[in-house]
């Protein structure tokens, strides 16, 4: 084991790893000739975009790919010792106990039948000497470590019961349970709202204060990157491109594919006063550089009748119990919601996850049946429409959502996926829709021939872009984006995010934009309205929300965004880790009467 640059020893060294997969009877390298240290205390980045090779590095150094089809070379020492020639049986022993990681989703790594506190005791009795009380006591000390409130009464509570960030935290646990020397956190705040992943983030640096630990940390969020990483690796379709101090990475970043993936990450607040949408800087996958973009036109339709207007919608879903199912309260998701939208513009929802916003979309479509309120749009009053005029009126509003592998039929071809909705409502013959999709095909950026192609053939940013083109299948003058590219690669998001901005241009689209993504938010919008358990705090023009945020909640939101600046590591936002509070009302609630003061023209904010 070498000493690293600093003269000491390394806790992890990996030199020279090559990671290839059995493809048609031959060897694919997917990782080529990666080397690097961790040294103790330190917290090492991998970033790069998805098929970079970054996951498959650190499943390499866990050997947690599977034999038949995999084959790793090279050298990983922990601690001095050679993990890719130990036995198995010793490799277990190292899983878990000298080396942790935490997945990307944590739903999927906890099992939905066991309780929390049973799945945490495990990992400690598997790998310590201890009894049952021991272990118990152990976990709960484990829990209140990681910021989980009443710890003690949530032991016996399953996965489902937890939200998004707090079934991060109980990963976290479980990783800290056996006080490894090496933490791998692969993606663990992407699915996490910007609020929660600020706490998650302001964790990880806590605990490895505390306890000592090195962290390597994979993602593609350059943000993410800037706030906890001490050094940097950038990895392009499966080699390391450039490695050095993540200040030098980000200010003097010397490969293409560094500086165009920092100039697409969009940075809170460079938009300033600008009051149209801006496109965003686009990577050539290819050679890893950026290519030029065009400024975007004003589109929208002032001073005309708005294409929706929503005025006091509320959607509250009834809660049951007892034996004969009576009443018991109610889910306020939506309360008295009102705004319009015009032709050719962009109105961004934001906010954390439970706080209605899909659900504002869904019942505007009437995906979801509204409690009451007043729905116009492009002339229908929606809440008056029965089945058939129902189907009519979507015609004039689709929804793009944010899992297109979940709202696309694994079985069906994209073509005939994008065919359908001009097919069922008889709006010409199959010929007619064929040469449409093709067309619209060519305009969200895919050939025509991939219509022959089924989902699992499409990358996740190109089967958004089928989404999209079946969604512009009927013509629409509204759009939906419930989180359309929240899952999504920071150029692939970008090249989405262009896409929609251009369809705007072309064909005067308006957009309801759902999002829980600030920094984007801030490029795509025209307007902005902040919700909060199911109402709306604050709205306005964008760049008055965002230069001068009045509500709490708007300035929290604001405050939690990683900003992509490596002078900001130390920093730790000091945010509470209460989570949002329950929208669950008795039955005899009666909601208060929201009043509204007006800061500048059009921006509206919640009175307390």
């Amino acid at each position: 084991m070498q000493p690293s640059v600093t003269g000491i020893a390394p806790i992890l060294s990996v030199e020279n790893l090559t990671t290839s997969f059995r493809v048609n009877n031959e060897w694919k390298s997917v990782v080529r000739n990666i080397s690097f240290d961790v040294a103790p205390r330190e917290t090492v980045a991998i970033v790069g975009e998805s098929g970079s090779g970054k996951s498959v590095t650190s499943l390499s150094i866990m050997r947690l790919l599977p034999k038949a089809t995999s084959k790793i070379e090279g050298k990983v020492r922990l601690g001095g010792k050679e993990l890719l020639s130990l036995p198995e049986e010793q490799m277990r022993r190292v899983r878990g106990n000298d080396i942790s990681m935490i997945f990307q989703e944590p739903m999927t790594s906890l099992n939905p039948i066991f309780p929390i506190g049973r799945q945490i005791s495990e990992a400690l009795t598997v790998h310590r000497d201890i009894s049952n009380a021991e272990a118990k006591a152990e976990v709960i000390r484990l829990l209140e470590k990681v910021r989980i409130p009443n710890a003690k009464n949530r032991f016996d509570e399953y996965p489902h019961q937890f939200s998004g960030g707090m079934r991060q935290r109980v990963m976290i646990a479980m990783a800290l349970a056996t006080k490894p020397k090496l933490l791998i956190a692969d993606e663990p705040t992407t699915a996490l709202d910007v609020t929660i992943q600020g706490q998650i983030l302001d964790l990880i640096k806590v605990l490895q204060e505390e306890e000592g630990m090195s962290v390597l940390f994979i993602t593609h969020d350059m943000g993410v990157v800037a706030e906890v990483a001490d050094r940097t690796i950038v990895m392009f379709r499966g080699e390391q491109v450039e490695t050095g101090v993540t200040d030098d990475i980000f200010h003097r970043g010397r490969h293409p594919y560094t500086r165009a993936l920092l100039s697409a990450v969009p940075k809170l607040g460079s938009m300033g006063e600008r009051k149209l949408p801006q496109r965003f800087q686009i990577i050539d996958t290819t050679t890893g550089e950026q290519i030029p973009t065009a400024d975007v036109a004003d589109t929208v339709a002032k001073g005309k009748t708005p294409i929706l207007d929503v005025k006091d919608l509320t959607t509250r879903f009834d809660i049951r119990s007892g034996l004969f199912a009576r009443k018991s309260g109610a889910v306020h998701a939506v309360e008295k919601v009102s705004f319009q939208l015009f032709a050719g513009e962009t109105l961004s929802l934001v906010g954390e996850s439970g706080c209605g916003k899909s659900t504002t979309g869904r019942s505007i479509t009437r995906l979801v049946e509204p409690t009451e309120g007043k729905v116009t749009l492009d002339g229908y009053e929606v809440m008056q429409l029965d089945r058939s005029a129902l189907r009519t009126m979507r015609r004039s509003i689709q929804m793009i959502f944010q899992d297109p592998f979940a709202s696309l039929n694994p079985r069906m071809s994209v073509g005939s996926a994008v065919m359908e909705p001009f097919v069922e409502h008889h709006l010409g013959t199959k010929q007619q829709a064929r040469e449409k999709a093709a067309d619209l095909m060519a305009k969200v950026g895919l050939s025509p021939d991939m219509m022959r192609r089924f989902p699992h053939e499409f990358s996740g940013g190109q089967r958004q872009r089928v989404a999209i083109a079946r969604a512009l299948m009927l013509d629409p003058k509204v759009i939906v984006a419930d989180e359309a590219v929240s899952a999504l690669d920071v150029s692939i998001k970008a090249q989405v995010c262009n896409l929609l901005l251009d369809l705007q241009q072309s064909l005067k689209l308006a957009f309801l934009f759902i999002s829980h993504d600030m920094a984007v938010v801030e490029r795509v919008s025209h307007r902005v309205a902040v919700m909060y358990l199911g109402e709306i705090v604050e709205i306005g023009p964008r760049a008055a929300v965002f230069e001068n945020p009045q509500h709490p909640y708007t300035q929290k939101l604001i405050a939690a965004v990683p900003v992509p600046d490596p002078s900001r590591r130390s920093i730790k936002r000091n945010m509470s880790t209460d989570e949002i509070k329950s929208p669950i009302r008795p039955v005899d609630y009666v909601p208060p009467v929201r009043q509204y003061r007006e800061v500048s023209e059009g921006h509206l904010v919640q009175v307390a």
